[in-house]
């Protein structure tokens, strides 16, 4: 084999290698990062848990630009059961037990998870957004409590998916300490 062919055949591997590298991700990871005192807060209570994602559309991640088609990204992982998880570790490390006959019957609803990307041709403005809604039903009462987290932000050249990523876990880590605290719900279980 002669030189000059195996320096094309070296360009060309390396010139592969620098656009496979340069490949927009195809999913998030949405991992978010909840660490509150275990406590006995709840010790002797009981709950069902369900997680339920209302969204008409799973995606996490929408990036619009004009005449373009959309860039749409979700989560590797079912957004209900990181969430499910993440709940039931630190509710059970507050003393509350999970069962199936338990009379609270406790629903979390995903109602909006979302960041949407306007791309300019030089600049770029996010807009996010993630609700919750809780019911806790005991049989003689429902308490209902709705979390939201916004948040808003724009930059110059194009959206760096590894940032947007970052804010989602933030927000969503955020909103879920809030419905672990709550008061109300300690309280109503």
């Amino acid at each position: 084999m002669n030189l000059n062919k195996l320096k094309s055949i070296a360009l060309a591997s390396l010139l592969m290698g620098i656009v496979g590298c340069s490949a927009a991700p195809t999913h998030l990871i949405v991992s978010p990062k909840v660490y509150l005192s275990p406590s006995n807060q709840l010790s002797h209570k009981q709950a069902q848990l369900t997680i339920i994602d209302m969204r008409t559309s799973t995606h996490i991640i929408q990036i619009l630009e004009q005449d373009e088609a959309a860039i749409i990204l979700s989560s590797k992982q079912r957004l209900e059961d990181i969430i499910e998880a993440v709940l039931a570790k630190q509710w059970q490390q507050q003393g509350l037990a999970f069962n199936d006959s338990a009379k609270n019957k406790m629903t979390v609803t995903i109602e909006k998870a979302v960041i949407s990307v306007e791309q300019e041709t030089v600049s770029y403005n996010t807009q996010s957004e993630i609700i919750i809604k809780v019911s806790i039903d005991n049989g003689k009462q429902t308490l209902t409590s709705r979390f939201k987290t916004r948040g808003h932000s724009e930059g110059a050249l194009n959206a760096d998916i590894a940032v947007l990523e970052r804010e989602f876990n933030q927000h969503l880590s955020s909103l879920l300490k809030q419905i672990l605290s709550s008061n109300d719900i300690k309280t109503f279980l």
